[in-house]
C-alpha cells in the first residue's frame, strides 16, 4: 500500500463544510461573517503520551479529542483538522481501527478532515483544529477579576489514578479500574458547554496539565490569585476510596480534559442551570482573590502544602 493509497483509504471523508477539502496541495476554509478563526495543534507520541499497545480505536478517539478540548475552552466551534502521522508500518488493522475512532468523534462535533502528512517514522499524533468564535466572544485566560467564583466541570483525577494503576504505582481493583479507564483513554472533550458559556464565564482553561498547574494559567494572565477548597473538588466514588492519593491526582494529575472556569458570582445559578441542562455536573471550588498565586484550603480551613508535580515535558 502506498501513501496515497492510505491516505485515500483511511483518511479520506466527504468536506461539505470547505471550499476545498483533502486532494491538492492546501485545503481551502471559509469563516463565516463576522467570526474569527481559532487555532490549535496537539501532538501526542508514543511511550510519552499513550502506551506503544494502546488500543488504536481509543487512541483515534483521544488523538482528536485532546484537540477539541482546546476548541471547547475557548467557546469556539470546532470545524476543521488537519492530521500528521508517523507510522513505524503500515499496519492496515491499526489504520482501520485507528481512522475509525477518530473519525467517529470526528462526526460527533462536525469536524472535516481537510488535509495532512504521513510519514515513516515512530508512531507520532499530530492534529491541528481550527474553529470559529464570534468577534469579542472567546473566552481566554487573561479575564478573571477578584470576586469571581472558580468553577470545573466532571470530576477530577480519574485519569491519573488509572495512569497510577497501570504504571504500577497504585492497585486498583478490576472494577475501579474500569470505573476511571474511560477518562484516560477516552475523554469526553466539553464543546457544548463551552459554547454554553459565551458571555458568561469571564475566563477559562481546560485541565490538561494537572487542576493547579491550568487554574495557574488563568491566575498569571489575569493577574491574581485564588482560594481554593479541596473538599469541594467534585472526586468520583473510586478517587474517595483512595484518599491517600486522591490529593494529587485531582490537584496535579493532569490528563482530566474537563474545563475549569471563572465568573462572576452573579452567575452562580444560571451556571448551575447549564450544567443541568447538559447533564454535566458543574461544581464551584473557590474564589479569586487579590495578589498572585493559588492556596488550597482543607477541610478545616488550614493551607494544605502542595507538591510540585504538574506535567512538564521537559522536567
Amino acid at each position: 500500500m502506498t501513501e496515497f493509497d492510505l491516505i485515500r483509504r483511511y483518511f479520506t471523508r466527504p468536506t461539505p463544510g470547505t471550499l476545498l477539502g483533502i486532494g491538492d496541495d492546501a485545503a481551502l476554509l471559509q469563516v463565516n461573517t463576522g467570526n474569527m478563526l481559532v487555532v490549535s495543534t496537539d501532538m501526542l507520541v508514543s511511550g510519552t503520551h499513550f502506551f506503544p499497545d494502546a488500543d488504536p480505536f481509543l487512541l483515534g478517539h483521544k488523538t482528536l479529542a485532546v484537540n477539541l478540548s482546546d476548541m471547547a475552552a475557548m467557546g469556539a466551534t470546532p470545524r476543521w483538522a488537519t492530521l500528521a502521522v508517523s507510522l513505524p508500518e503500515a499496519n492496515e488493522a491499526w489504520l482501520e481501527k485507528f481512522s475509525a475512532g477518530f473519525f467517529a468523534l470526528a462526526q460527533q462535533f462536525g469536524v472535516e478532515l481537510v488535509g495532512g502528512d504521513t510519514t515513516r517514522g515512530p508512531l507520532n499524533l499530530s492534529v491541528t483544529i481550527m474553529g470559529e468564535v464570534p468577534q469579542a466572544m472567546a473566552l481566554l485566560r487573561s479575564g478573571a477579576q477578584v470576586g469571581d467564583e472558580v468553577w470545573v466541570s466532571g470530576t477530577l483525577g480519574d485519569a491519573a489514578l488509572a495512569l497510577a494503576h497501570l504504571q504500577q504505582r497504585i492497585v486498583l481493583s478490576d472494577a475501579e479500574l474500569s470505573a476511571c479507564a474511560p477518562a484516560l483513554h477516552q475523554p469526553q472533550p466539553r464543546v457544548l458547554l463551552g459554547l454554553a458559556l459565551r458571555g458568561v464565564a469571564n475566563s477559562m482553561i481546560d485541565i490538561s496539565d494537572g487542576l493547579l498547574a491550568d487554574l495557574g494559567h488563568i491566575l498569571d494572565a489575569s493577574e491574581v490569585g485564588a482560594q481554593v477548597e479541596f473538599p469541594a473538588l467534585p472526586l468520583s466514588p473510586t478517587m474517595g476510596r483512595h484518599i491517600g492519593t486522591a490529593r494529587q491526582c485531582a490537584l496535579s494529575g493532569g490528563d482530566d480534559y474537563e474545563l475549569c472556569f471563572t465568573a462572576s458570582a452573579k452567575r452562580h445559578a444560571e451556571i448551575m442551570s447549564i450544567g443541568a441542562r447538559l447533564e454535566l455536573p458543574l461544581t464551584c471550588i473557590g474564589k479569586v482573590v487579590a495578589g498572585r498565586g493559588c492556596i488550597v484550603h482543607d477541610a478545616a480551613g488550614n493551607p494544605l502544602k502542595l507538591e510540585s508535580g504538574s506535567y512538564d515535558h521537559f522536567r
